[in-house]
């Protein structure tokens, strides 16, 4: 009998002892090679989806604090940050093996003050002047050209599981009906192309000059009437200028898409979506 108790208590220790190997493993893993991200809101439409779940690629810029894993679990209490894991390497806005990121990646980065990750497009480098003007950005004095690229069209209804109800051009009246948005082509000075939303054609964007600092970035939605990002500063509750170091990583590729309320329900996955390279 105590024979079987001993074994059984070795039994224990070693199921106990593989699993905080694995989940060491996966930390490692998702440190320094690729962190998971879902998209929880429409900021980045039509690019990235509510319910696009995709893969950073953490190696594109280096190493900083940000690449610490975060566990943020709102339903039990759990609220452990990057900086809880890392902080004590947070300084100096430096990276290691730091890679520059390029004027108009998907970037996913640390809010400066509330540590969680967002992720937006990079339009303005260090020392970059972004103007925004009657609607129309321009980086460096040089225009931002954008082109009518059609509708935009989504159901108006609910949406993933914070059930968002998306914002449209046409005000449809119930759900079930279309919500349209106007749909541009912006091409950037240095002739990168891509596809965001404007649902009141360019009147909610602002009027500002935005100097970029050293060492910092300028980040926007590309769902622009939509979207908490560098137009906004943080004083106001939004994201200003991000520092170098919050940088996690570039947005590639979105590996599988939920059209419903939960990841895991696999008969709501948006087939057109699977690998789709993030332009």
């Amino acid at each position: 009998m105590a024979k079987t108790k001993k074994s059984l208590g070795g039994s224990v220790i070693e199921t106990v002892k593989t699993i905080v190997y694995a989940l060491i493993l996966a930390g490692i893993f998702r440190s320094l090679f690729f962190q998971p991200f879902w998209i929880p809101s429409g900021s980045m439409k039509d690019t990235l989806l509510i319910g696009d779940f995709l893969f950073v690629n953490k190696m594109a810029y280096g190493y900083s604090y940000a690449s610490c894993p975060s566990i943020i679990i709102p339903r039990f209490g759990i609220n452990v940050d990057a900086e809880d894991f890392c902080g004590f390497v947070k300084r100096n806005n430096e990276r290691l093996f730091g890679g520059q990121p390029q004027r108009g990646d998907v970037v996913v980065f640390r809010h400066p003050v509330s540590g969680r990750d967002y992720i937006k497009r990079l339009i303005g480098l260090p020392g970059d002047k972004v103007q925004i003007k009657d609607g129309k950005i321009s980086i460096n004095d040089e225009r931002v050209e954008t082109a009518d690229a059609g509708m935009f069209v989504e159901t108006y209804a609910p949406q993933g599981p914070f059930r968002n109800q998306p914002r449209c051009s046409n005000n449809p009246k119930k759900f079930g009906e279309d919500c349209e948005k106007f749909r541009l082509k912006s091409t950037l000075p240095d002739g990168r192309s891509f596809f965001n939303l404007d649902t009141f054609k360019g009147e909610n964007i602002g009027n500002s000059i935005y100097n970029v600092p050293s060492g910092h970035y300028f980040f926007m939605g590309d769902n622009r009437d939509n979207s908490l990002d560098s137009r906004i500063g943080q004083v106001q509750g939004g994201v200003g200028f991000v520092p170098y170091e919050n940088l996690v990583g570039r947005a590639d590729r979105v590996m599988f898409s939920s059209a419903g309320r939960s990841m895991l329900f696999f008969w709501t996955w948006r087939s057109d979506r699977f690998f789709k390279a993030i332009q």
